[in-house]
């Protein structure tokens, strides 16, 4: 039987609570899940590439998660899935809004590989407000994240926003 392999892209800038339960349900699917971390300058990163990698290398090792393994790339989706072997794109769904862009998405990526199949995995009830963008933007402001990232990610994003200058009252 051949090994199933899943990809689980993401910019994860930075990585939140509800990118671990992907994560953590995902890695139940599969033999192995690679968590892809690219880069998308449109987002406007408040990470590196490098540092969100190393985020969520750490961040997976605190789940305990024997197959799962993090990997970086900058190229179109499906390519990078091809490379990995993988048969499978796991997506996760907070919202309507989501699901209309990520349903476009999976059209477009079954028309370059429709040997991969895209599986969407509903957000938990409880974190499907979490969003990468709006943890920035609360942090900025000086909200307390600390409901929607781990302890360490939330020391990275207020060591961040020191270092722009850009706290708020904390």
């Amino acid at each position: 039987m051949t090994e199933r392999i899943g990809v689980y892209p993401g910019t994860f800038d930075p990585i939140t609570l509800g990118h671990a339960d992907i994560i953590r349900r995902g890695s139940k699917m599969v033999d192995r899940l690679i968590i892809g971390v690219t880069t998308n300058a449109s987002k406007n990163p408040m990470f590196s590439s490098e540092e969100r990698m190393e985020m969520v290398t750490r961040e997976v090792a605190t789940l305990g998660l024997e197959n799962v393994e993090v990997v970086g790339f900058n190229a179109l989706l499906m390519k990078f899935a091809e490379k990995q072997g993988a048969s499978m794109i796991i997506r996760g769904l907070r919202a309507v809004a989501d699901f209309e862009y990520e349903y476009q998405m999976a059209g477009m990526n079954q028309q370059l590989d429709d040997e991969i199949e895209t599986v969407f995995l509903m957000a938990d009830v409880s974190l499907q407000p979490i969003a990468s963008k709006l943890v920035k933007e609360i942090a900025l402001f000086g909200g307390d994240i600390a409901p929607f990232v781990s302890p360490d990610v939330r020391k990275d994003v207020v060591k961040r926003i020191q270092e722009l200058g850009q706290l708020g009252d904390y």
